[in-house]
């Protein structure tokens, strides 16, 4: 009973650090389980516990820091992630390429362009008014230019991640609604643009979300076996480390795209409903932080932020579902991967900085 009456004390800003990190808590779990398989090897529990580390004792450097000063340092951040972009496309080579290498560890610049971009378009958009035509189209420049770099190395997922999080910010500015009509016919006009541009494997994973049995040991073997493997858990799981689906791998990828399959296989229904709402429980903070804030910068923030995650979490486990396409978007703290972790990270702190100033505004 003290746990979850804690839980409702609104002010107390370490209830978002807490939930954060029961999440990553239940990904390292859900790794170790990934990592016993017959493919993948603990090197990427290891890994990603080594992410974990790095970022706690970035969020801890963090912690205090006025978020504000963030808006100071929004064009130099900016300019630097777009750096960094353009790096991955000089330097990549054939296929997708979308990280950095670091030797042991690999660095993905677009994962922290989310956070990057969300802090850029909010420190703009404070105190102006998204009505002026300058406005809106400097506001539309600020995603497009990341946008495209992102969609050419190709990162269909991400860059779509980037629309969500412009829309929630432009919306919470205050967007009118010829605005977004304008959006929406503008995008619905150069979809066939998109569509040529596209790669054939991700024109053929949307063809396979339409119709997932059109290849079934080829495009839509993913689909069709994350299906299986969630359907598999039945009420209660099979139990922690005796996932068959994610164990023999039928499932490719289960340690990232598909870590909630892994979820859903040994913990069943009931370990997918306390997930579930975890991440309500999640939301509803950062919900609580938006309404509570009087700070323009700080609503922003905290709004594309919440955006961020919203996306990723729907996107994610729809696309297990095969209610979405899939693109390969992680579920936020659950999947492997220590850019998407820290960049994760970052933001909680800085909500949980945004909550300390409501004494302060």
């Amino acid at each position: 009973m003290g746990l979850f009456r804690y839980f409702k004390e609104r002010d107390d800003s370490t209830f978002i650090v807490i939930l954060t990190y029961i999440l990553v808590i239940i990904g390292l779990l859900l790794l170790y389980s990934a990592s016993k398989g017959i493919i993948f090897k603990s090197s990427f529990f290891v890994k990603q516990c080594i992410w974990v580390i790095l970022g706690t004792i970035i969020i801890i450097f963090l912690n205090g820091v006025n978020y504000r000063e963030l808006k100071r340092f929004a064009p130099i951040l900016y300019f630097i992630i777009l750096f960094l972009l353009l790096i991955v496309l000089a330097t990549g080579q054939k296929g997708p390429s979308r990280w950095i290498n670091l030797g042991w560890l690999y660095f993905q610049p677009s994962e922290f362009d989310k956070f990057v971009l969300i802090v850029a378009l909010s420190a703009y958009l404070e105190n102006r008014n998204i009505r002026k035509f300058s406005v809106f189209f400097t506001s539309l420049l600020i995603v497009l230019i990341p946008f495209i770099l992102v969609l050419l190395q190709p990162n269909l997922g991400t860059a779509f991640i980037f629309i969500f999080i412009s829309l929630g910010i432009l919306y919470q500015a205050d967007m009118s609604r010829k605005q977004f009509l304008s959006l929406f016919f503008i995008v619905l006009l150069l979809s066939p643009i998109l569509w040529f541009s596209m790669k054939d494997y991700q024109k053929e994973r949307i063809l396979t979300f339409i119709n997932p049995g059109r290849d079934p040991i080829g495009a839509g073997y993913n689909l069709l076996q994350s299906k299986i493997t969630i359907g598999s858990g039945g009420l209660i799981g099979k139990g922690f480390l005796k996932g068959t689906q994610t164990k023999l791998a039928f499932l490719p990828e289960y340690h990232t795209d598909f870590i909630f399959c892994v979820l859903a296989e040994e913990f069943g229904f009931i370990g997918v409903i306390i997930l579930l709402f975890l991440y309500y429980l999640f939301f509803k903070k950062i919900i609580e932080i938006i309404s509570f804030t009087t700070d323009e910068f700080g609503k922003l923030l905290a709004t594309g932020i919440l955006t961020l995650f919203v996306s990723q979490f729907t996107i994610n486990i729809g696309m297990t579902m095969g209610l979405f396409p899939i693109v390969g978007i992680p579920l936020p703290f659950i999947s492997y991967g220590g850019s998407s972790l820290i960049t994760c990270l970052i933001c909680i702190i800085f909500l949980k900085n945004i909550q300390d100033s409501w004494s302060v505004f």
